[in-house]
């Protein structure tokens, strides 16, 4: 059995905090913090998600206003001990070259690409924990072999807890956070190579 690298160790008994993950240069480029342990993104990354969240980040800076930023892969404070790392999320927050992760007031609109290794956080972890921590949207994107599918939750702020308002195919049009109108279609090649 090979050795745990030193800083795979917890810092302390309680395990890890949101903090320790600025002091880790040796852990993998997306590693998040979920209930106070690591978790590592070790399998390869499917092209269809890149170039999915690729699409998706410049549509969305396309058409969110001036006061709206659109990041990609940072993560969310949520509290001491969750600091997930959505796909995409779209912030109220000025856009900062420093900044390393966003509080969770400060975040409209969290997106998560589901992939064989992320599925069950995504579709249940990640979704109460966001709703939990007043997250006002969550989008949850999955691949049925032809466009995405998007299914679309909004906060219901009295139980903390998400509410599906739709299951989008080909098109997605939304009020909020911000007016937005998708051709879900283009955002990927076809599967055959040819221009959608």
């Amino acid at each position: 059995m090979t050795a745990l690298p030193d800083w795979m160790r917890p810092p302390r008994e309680e395990g890890w905090f949101a903090e320790d993950l600025d002091r880790l240069p040796e852990a993998p480029r997306h590693t998040e913090l979920i209930d106070g342990a690591l978790v590592f993104m070790m399998s390869p990354q499917r092209s269809w998600h890149g170039r999915l969240v690729t699409a998706l980040t410049a549509a969305l800076m396309a058409q969110a206003g001036p006061d709206v930023e659109v990041e990609r892969e940072m993560t969310i404070r949520l509290d001491g001990r969750n600091r997930p790392e959505p796909d995409l999320l779209v912030t109220s927050a000025p856009y900062d070259p420093d900044r390393t992760w966003y509080a969770p007031e400060d975040v409209l609109l969290v997106i998560e690409v589901v992939s064989p290794e992320s599925a069950h956080r995504d579709r249940t972890v990640k979704l109460r924990k966001y709703a939990e921590a007043g997250i006002p949207h969550y989008w949850c994107i999955e691949d049925e072999g032809t466009s995405p599918v998007v299914h679309v939750y909004e906060l219901d702020r009295p139980t903390e807890s998400y509410v599906a308002v739709g299951i989008f195919r080909e098109t997605l049009r939304r009020p909020v956070p911000f007016k937005i109108d998708l051709d879900l279609n283009a955002l990927l090649p076809r599967r055959d190579g040819t221009a959608s």
